[in-house]
């Protein structure tokens, strides 16, 4: 058999192949683009906590991987034979291809969209959600950038597939690469010459593509970005106290009544009374397991409160699920919590963000000023906490403490009038924990009403105004440090053997 080498060698300018390989390149990259919109909010939808979102988009994801997308292709290219209406957008092979492709795509690629949306720790969300961020601003700002990068490697593998399944269209007599050959080499019966320019259609393709996607895989890896320059100019003083004129309501801050916990059969509050006053240091230890971090959390609302209600500057802020009348709903909850700045255990820095725009995002979320105004008050925040030589860098070039700091400032950002620290320096290598707390004990000079969860004991008595002792989800004791340790319990004496007061 002779190969007509100056035929298949010729079709590398032939203007049929080189339409339909535009033909190709748009429907690809069309579906791709409609199929990860579609697949994210069918993935959003998977992972919601309403049951009929999650069965409806896990239905349509078993339907859409079960049907083959031949069958598919031809049942909606054929559609408006019993739905004229549709005649106007199906019978266009081109549209019709684009929606088959679309609908097939999207379950497969929402899948691969769920495995990101996994992928992106628990802390992020909860580190939105306690600067008063929405749901929508959560997904936008922090999920959708850290999911993506996750998901990109086998986003880019589906392109690459999409480009492949772009030859079944032929079967609708959509003029693409493949249907171009057939015409060929039916006349001709040149096949494997023609095959040949075929295929190297195709690899062209994918060959381009897959140096752009690696290229965007690239420039979305936080990992290889290099610290950003940020120019300093002259910088506000900022004070731990509210600067924006609104008077401390009330004689307390922050108030819980009743509060109960309960997880299955384990309740873990059972009945805690406690109250904040404006400019106090209370500081909650204990025994691990005895609840300090459950309480610190239903302060803010980041763990619901069964029983008993909590009050911010004088207001309802929580109820209790199963209280009369429920809880108070999500829109108290969101107008308080940006009160309420919280320092987690494990800083949930944002990653794809530099400690400068980690401290800006949630004012510039809620529009606390114009850019350059929030820009200087971050800087000098970051000045506060130590970290303004920092603020260029991302929170995988800091060390744990530096982190930690980042975490401080940005909290102190939203201008809250209570500061929650869940063991802020548990995560900590002991080299690292004085700085942290030395940013602790500045705030308490300032006067920033703070609750602290630590293990940090001759921190907590040589910092706190009041103690709490918690066992066995109660307050066994609260008072004075110098008080709590003259009046201490034989338990509580066990537990702060180790303990001095200057």
């Amino acid at each position: 058999m002779h190969f007509d080498w100056h035929y298949a060698l010729g079709q590398l300018w032939n203007v049929d192949f080189w339409r339909a390989l535009g033909t190709v390149v748009e429907l690809s990259l069309e579906t791709w683009l409609l199929g990860i919109v579609l697949g994210f909010f069918l993935a959003l939808a998977r992972l919601s906590q309403r049951r009929v979102l999650r069965e409806a988009a896990g239905l349509y994801i078993w339907f859409f991987r079960s049907l083959p997308l031949l069958v598919l292709l031809i049942f909606v290219y054929n559609l408006p034979q019993a739905f004229p209406a549709t005649s106007v957008l199906l019978a266009n092979p081109f549209s019709a291809g684009l929606i088959a492709m679309v609908l097939s795509e999207a379950a497969y690629i929402a899948e691969i969209h769920r495995g990101g949306l996994l992928a992106v720790a628990r802390g992020q969300l909860e580190a939105g959600k306690a600067l008063g961020i929405g749901y929508r601003g959560v997904q936008w700002l922090i999920v959708i950038p850290q999911a993506l990068r996750v998901a990109l490697p086998t986003l880019a593998n589906e392109y690459i597939t999409i480009v492949k399944l772009t030859s079944l269209v032929s079967v609708i007599s959509l003029s693409e690469i493949l249907l171009v050959g057939q015409q060929l080499y039916t006349q001709n019966f040149l096949v494997m010459e023609t095959m040949l320019a075929v295929a190297f259609y195709y690899v062209l393709i994918v060959t381009v593509f897959s140096f752009l996607l690696r290229k965007l895989e690239q420039h979305l890896d936080v990992t290889r970005r290099k610290p950003r320059p940020v120019a300093v100019g002259e910088l506000p003083l900022v004070s731990a106290r509210r600067a924006d004129g609104e008077p401390e309501e009330g004689e307390f801050a922050l108030q819980l009544r009743g509060v109960r916990k309960r997880y299955g059969e384990l309740e873990v509050l059972k009945g805690i009374d406690l109250d904040i006053r404006w400019g106090e240091v209370v500081s909650i230890i204990g025994p691990s397991g005895c609840g300090k971090t459950t309480l610190i959390r239903t302060m803010n609302g980041l763990e619901s409160l069964d029983w008993g209600e909590v009050l911010l500057r004088g207001q309802p802020f929580l109820r209790g699920t199963e209280e009369r009348g429920g809880a108070l709903g999500g829109k108290v909850h969101m107008q308080g919590i940006v009160q309420v700045g919280m320092v987690f255990q494990g800083f949930n820095l944002f990653p794809h963000k530099t400690a400068l725009e980690n401290v800006m995002l949630a004012p510039r979320y809620h529009a606390h000023d114009d850019g350059e105004a929030l820009r200087q008050l971050s800087l000098a925040l970051l000045a506060k906490v130590g970290m303004l030589e920092h603020a260029g860098k991302y929170p995988h070039q800091l060390s744990g403490g530096q982190q930690q700091r980042v975490a401080i400032a940005r909290a102190l950002a939203m201008r809250p009038s209570v500061m929650l620290f869940d063991e802020p320096t548990s995560a900590l290598d002991p080299e690292l924990v004085g700085d942290v707390l030395a940013v602790i004990e500045e705030l308490a000079r300032e006067g920033m009403t703070m609750v602290i969860v630590t293990h940090e004991m001759n921190f907590a008595f040589r910092v706190s105004d009041r103690v709490v002792f918690m066992e066995g989800g109660r307050i066994a004791q609260i008072g004075a440090p110098r008080e709590l340790l003259e009046q201490r319990s034989e338990r509580m004496g066990r537990f702060l053997k180790d303990v001095q007061l200057a």
